[in-house]
């Protein structure tokens, strides 16, 4: 007898995962191990008949010689069934795509695939070996997918679980009893556990990011609790929960109390799974459960402050802010304001008195309107906004998003005892956004293969220690030692140090771990100084100091434009090299031909300057976020499709 196990409290993803078993091993029954979640339920009192279901009770376990486990890979998954795999002579075999990799379960076969959900790889066998499924069939594997990858909208679904269900819907999947399934609503029973539930939270913000506990106290088990967790965390909108239920199961002198923890998280950096895997639980990094018998009362308080340790620092506003800030004063006209914004395309000004302090900002549009009017002479005082929303440098993105939304603000003044240190606009923090979604990174040699089946460039941004081993690695030795010793400079100056130019994009041209080694004569380093930079130019500054550790290196300044450089000329180690050292900063041309009139700025209007977008990449030298590449102008796409633009 070849039997299919399901998990216990088997969801759509077990029981669609093991009725795609069955068209792959004709004959095989399947054994639910221990109860089903309550929409499964429902579903099977519908449809138990069109399935090969067997009860565990009827099975007579000397019958037993093939074993397949679907969607679990440890016994404590399994229920009483779990006594079947140490029987004689049986051979069993796991699917999964849980990558835990500490299963227990002494399988010939193991199938364990980072998917979305267990029944896409079911259904890529199915197509591979041109077997068709019962419309019926297609239903049920079809939810198990949207189950468990939420439609494809978790972090962990998959190109594959996409195909997968498209191949299911090519074969007849529901798409009404999909729908159906897929939020069925609550029971009148798990709505008043909800409302309860939502009386008895209790939420704390921790580094701008909220997360909410909650002890259910239930006189037996409720089915259904992960549904009121999903709503619960939908309905207060918090960014990661904890919905513990504590009952009782047998009664008189052998009662035992039970503790049910359900996790849910919006959060990257979080990770549900071990965070509950110690307690005998598990699950995705966002969504995992664990039950616990006799547990001790401080066992949720200890999980809350668990979590609260996994929350990730999110960014701040000095990762995020434009400094310097470029500014005007009250009696600045708004001719001579809008001449300003024009030179340096920005969208807003700070204006600030006679002791630096901020004292109102005015947008293009205020200028407009004042222009519309005919007030080109008028001071900006009479236009700019006063009534002003100012963070500090140590503000976390979460808030600033909040003052954003709430008082419809584009930009953000960053004071620092005072000071305007810089600014934070809509861009910044939408750019921040962005390349949160793309900050996994990823190993291009290890994914190359992988993406080229699926789209024809690889829109996320190498990984900042790959990047930062690629250039170790292709680099001679005493060159990385100058780069290393010249970002550790910066970093005790409290500034950024950035590698640009040709050299940045000759090493992501090519990031194979077959490489020749990059032989540069030229490196341009970009110092972005912010408010701290000395008079004569942080890279002047730096390259001054460099020097110092390498005496035998000419050093040229052009403090006009806030450049120098350290050249060796046929030196015995360095042969011929130069190393161009600038500050970050905007140039401004006042006629053609001119000579460009520059200033200090930031590391993003640095690169705003130069003259197609694959030489307007940079890659960070400095921490907390060395091997950060910078791509504001879509470079590594045109690189990867041989573009000059």
């Amino acid at each position: 007898m070849d039997l299919i196990l399901c998990h216990t409290t088997a969801d759509f993803d077990t029981l669609g995962a093991a009725i795609g078993m069955t068209r792959l091993r004709p004959g095989a029954r399947i054994v639910l191990s221990g109860g089903a979640h309550p929409t499964v339920r429902d579903f099977l009192a519908l449809h138990r008949d069109e399935y090969a279901l067997i009860e565990r009770r009827s099975v007579n376990p000397e019958q037993i010689r093939f074993l397949v486990v679907v969607d679990a890979q440890r016994r404590d998954r399994l229920g009483k069934v779990a006594e079947w795999l140490d029987l004689p002579d049986v051979e069993i075999a796991i699917y999964d795509h849980h990558l835990d990799g500490n299963s227990d379960i002494p399988a010939a076969e193991m199938h364990l695939e980072a998917v979305g959900a267990t029944t896409t790889l079911i259904v890529e066998q199915l197509r591979a070996q041109s077997l068709t499924p019962t419309s019926i069939e297609a239903t049920v594997m079809a939810l198990g997918i949207h189950v468990d990858t939420g439609s494809l909208t978790f972090d962990h679904a998959t190109a594959r679980d996409a195909a997968a269900l498209a191949w299911l819907m090519e074969h007849g999947a529901n798409l009404r009893a999909i729908a159906e399934y897929v939020d069925p609503g609550l029971s009148p029973q798990l709505q008043d556990l909800l409302t309860v539930a939502l009386d008895t939270l209790q939420t704390e913000t921790v580094q701008g990011q909220a997360i909410a506990w909650v002890l259910l106290k239930l006189d037996e088990f409720v089915p259904g609790l992960s549904s009121v967790a999903g709503r619960l965390i939908e309905l207060t909108e918090i960014d990661a929960l904890l919905l513990a239920a504590q009952y009782s199961r047998a009664g008189g002198e052998d009662a035992e109390t039970w503790l049910t923890v359900i996790g849910r998280s919006r959060l990257d950096g979080t990770d549900l799974n071990t965070l509950l895997k110690p307690l005998g639980g598990g699950g995705h990094p966002r969504a995992a459960a664990a039950n616990l018998r006799n547990p001790s009362p401080e066992t949720l308080p200890q999980l809350v402050a668990q979590l609260k340790a996994q929350l990730p620092h999110p960014p701040i506003a000095r990762d995020l802010m434009s400094s310097p800030v470029r500014t005007i004063r009250p009696e600045t006209t708004i001719d001579e304001a809008q001449r300003i914004l024009l030179r340096y395309g920005h969208s807003g000004l700070s204006v600030v008195d006679t002791q630096g302090q901020i004292v109102g900002v005015i947008s293009r549009r205020d200028l407009d309107i004042a222009l519309h009017h005919g007030f080109s002479h008028a001071p900006v005082k009479g236009y700019m906004t006063t009534n002003l929303k100012t963070i500090t440098p140590d503000t976390v993105l979460p808030d600033i998003e909040s003052l954003m939304v709430t008082y419809d603000i584009g930009r953000l003044p960053v004071v620092d005892n005072g000071e305007l240190v810089g600014i934070v606009t809509r861009t910044d923090v939408l750019r921040q956004l962005h390349r949160r979604e793309m900050k996994s990174g990823v190993d291009i040699q290890s994914s190359s293969s992988r993406n080229a089946s699926r789209t024809p460039f690889n829109t996320q941004l190498p990984a900042p220690h790959f990047l930062l081993t690629a250039l170790q690695q292709r680099l001679t030795p005493k060159l990385w030692t100058v780069l290393t010793q010249a970002a550790q400079q910066a970093e005790e100056r409290g500034w950024h140090l950035y590698l640009v130019g040709g050299a940045v994009r000759d090493l992501v041209l090519n990031l194979s771990s077959q490489a020749e080694p990059l032989l540069l004569q030229d490196i341009d380093l970009v110092v972005d100084g912010f408010h701290r930079s000395a008079d004569v130019g942080a890279g002047v500054e730096l390259a001054r100091s460099l020097q110092t550790q390498y005496p035998g290196a000419r050093l040229d300044v052009h403090g006009k434009f806030q450049t120098a450089a350290l050249l060796w000329h046929n030196d015995p180690v360095f042969k011929s090299l130069w190393v161009d050292i600038a500050t970050a900063r905007t140039e401004f041309y006042p006629y053609p031909a001119a000579n460009p009139e520059v200033e200090a700025s930031s590391i993003r209007q640095d690169l705003y300057r130069r003259d197609f977008t694959i030489n307007a990449l940079a890659i960070r030298l400095t921490p907390p976020h060395a091997g950060d590449l910078l791509d504001f102008f879509g470079g590594w796409l045109d690189l990867q499709a041989r573009q000059v633009r």
